[in-house]
């Protein structure tokens, strides 16, 4: 099936699960024209219903034939795009970055990817395929939620979707998107600081995620007692200083600063978000721990810093994991949500 375009701006969103969604309704409201990769059963509720967005950033609905929707890029005929969005989970980086590479005519003289992904490392996968000018990366503290298939609910905003490159590439080259974004309904905005947002969001995330997973609270819950403020605060000052060992900043001079703000803003902001570490696990899918705390573990592991409060949330949730049936990671025509 493909779409009725009007606009100039072609981009491809590689992963419809409810960041992909999301962003999707954004560019589709602003007249970009969006093909996305998804799963089967996703695709099908796509060809049939379109494409749903609620809560607080308004509502917006796009008819099937708006935009196009595939289950593998073998499918994906229509040449090169502006865009290509990244929007699987960490753990399929090196799948994605590999089904991508194969493809090349997507890629046109000016083509960029974007990653919206969580965690640490996966622009590094992404340039062990391709040019490090073409990888850009983006910072979300947006919760997002799908309730169906085709259907996305923004629930919690923290902060603007902030796009920038790891590698010091033009802040131009990845505008266009951020506007469209913006215009879209979801706040956005380049920054050349994107290495010290990503770090700002694993401090949140390696704090925050897994402990909300293990006790099946929300995120405002965990700051209510000391008990749980305790392994955060011993999360985030491991976090600080492996990162500071490591070479890398954020915008915050001491673990304290970054505490500071996190009780103050941070946690009320999104008070009511539970962790998609919680609910990848009550799907029964891979979680993202690996590229989280356990990038943090792996990175202190060369600096021989020891992180108990890390290792502590991350064998945890692997032991979760371990009792969930393993569903299949991504292969072959399919791309993870």
């Amino acid at each position: 099936m493909f779409a009725n375009y009007n606009a100039h701006m072609r981009v491809l969103i590689y992963g419809g699960g409810a960041v992909g969604l999301g962003l999707a309704s954004c560019l589709l409201k602003s007249e970009a024209r969006v093909d996305i990769i998804s799963r089967e059963d996703t695709v099908l509720s796509f060809r049939k219903n379109g494409l749903t967005r609620t809560g607080i950033f308004g509502d917006y609905r796009a008819e099937p034939s708006a935009f196009g929707s595939f289950s593998s890029l073998d499918e994906v005929v229509t040449g090169a795009y502006d865009y290509i969005l990244v929007c699987t989970k960490s753990f399929d980086s090196f799948h994605s970055a590999k089904d991508l590479s194969m493809y090349k005519a997507l890629f046109g003289g000016s083509t960029k990817i974007v990653l919206f992904q969580n965690g640490w490392s996966n622009a590094d996968i992404f340039t062990s395929f391709f040019d490090k000018e073409i990888v850009y990366s983006a910072r979300v503290i947006t919760g997002f939620h799908r309730f169906k298939p085709n259907e996305v609910t923004i629930t919690v905003h923290a902060d603007s979707i902030h796009i920038g490159s790891l590698f010091g590439e033009e802040l131009s080259k990845v505008e266009e998107l951020s506007r469209s974004i913006n215009n879209g309904g979801i706040p956005c905005e380049t920054t050349a600081d994107i290495e010290k947002d990503l770090w700002a969001k694993m401090l949140y995330n390696c704090a925050l995620n897994p402990l909300g997973a293990i006790l099946d609270v929300p995120y405002g819950k965990l700051a209510e007692q000391q008990y749980t403020r305790s392994v955060m605060d011993g999360i985030v000052e491991e976090v600080f200083e492996v990162m500071t060992k490591a070479g890398f900043r954020t915008h915050w001079e001491t673990a304290a600063d970054f505490l500071d703000i996190f009780y103050s803003k941070l946690v009320p902001d999104t008070a009511g978000h539970k962790s998609s570490t919680l609910q990848d696990i009550a799907a029964k899918k891979p979680t993202e721990i690996d590229a989280l705390n356990g990038a943090v573990i792996k990175l202190a592991e060369k600096f021989a810093i020891p992180v108990l409060n890390n290792l502590v949330v991350y064998n945890i949730i692997k032991f979760i994991e371990a009792k969930n049936p393993k569903e299949s990671r991504t292969g072959g025509d399919k791309v993870s949500e």
